[in-house]
C-alpha cells in the first residue's frame, strides 16, 4: 500500500519566501515621501500648464473672428490620460509589494491626476 503524500511544511508557512518579503516600514515611508515630492511637482506643473494654456487659448470678448475648431493631437491625449493610467498602475504595484503607505500616496496622486485629466479634457474639447 502506498504511503500518503507528505505535506511540505514550508509551503504552508504564512511567511512563504516565494511571496517575497515585505519591505520595512521605514523604506515604505521613505519611498512614499520621495514619491510625494515628485507627485507634488507633477501636479503643480500640470496645474500651471492648465492655467497658462487655458488663458492663452481663451478668446477675448473683443475678437470678431469666429472660433475655429482645432484638432487635438493623439499624443496630447496620451499624455493627458497616460499619467493617471501610469499612476493607477503604480498603486497596484505598490500594493502588491505590500507597501501600504506608498500605495495610499500613489492612490491620492491617481485621484488628483484624474481630476486634472478631466479638466485638461474639458479645456481641449472647448
Amino acid at each position: 500500500m502506498a504511503s500518503p503524500p507528505t505535506i511540505d511544511q514550508d509551503s504552508q508557512d504564512p511567511q512563504d519566501p516565494s511571496r517575497g518579503e515585505r519591505p520595512s516600514r521605514w523604506i515604505d515611508i521613505a519611498v512614499a515621501l520621495l514619491l510625494l515630492v515628485a507627485d507634488a511637482v507633477i501636479v503643480v506643473a500640470g496645474g500651471l500648464l492648465l492655467v497658462a494654456v487655458g488663458m492663452g487659448s481663451a478668446q477675448s470678448s473683443h475678437s470678431s473672428r469666429p472660433a475655429q475648431p482645432r484638432d487635438t493631437p493623439v499624443l496630447a491625449w496620451l499624455v493627458v490620460w497616460g499619467i493617471p493610467a501610469a499612476a493607477a498602475i503604480g498603486v497596484f504595484v505598490h500594493a502588491r509589494l505590500r507597501m501600504p503607505v506608498t500605495a495610499v500616496v500613489q492612490g491620492l496622486f491617481t485621484v488628483v491626476c484624474t481630476l486634472l485629466a478631466v479638466a485638461w479634457t474639458r479645456m481641449l474639447l472647448s
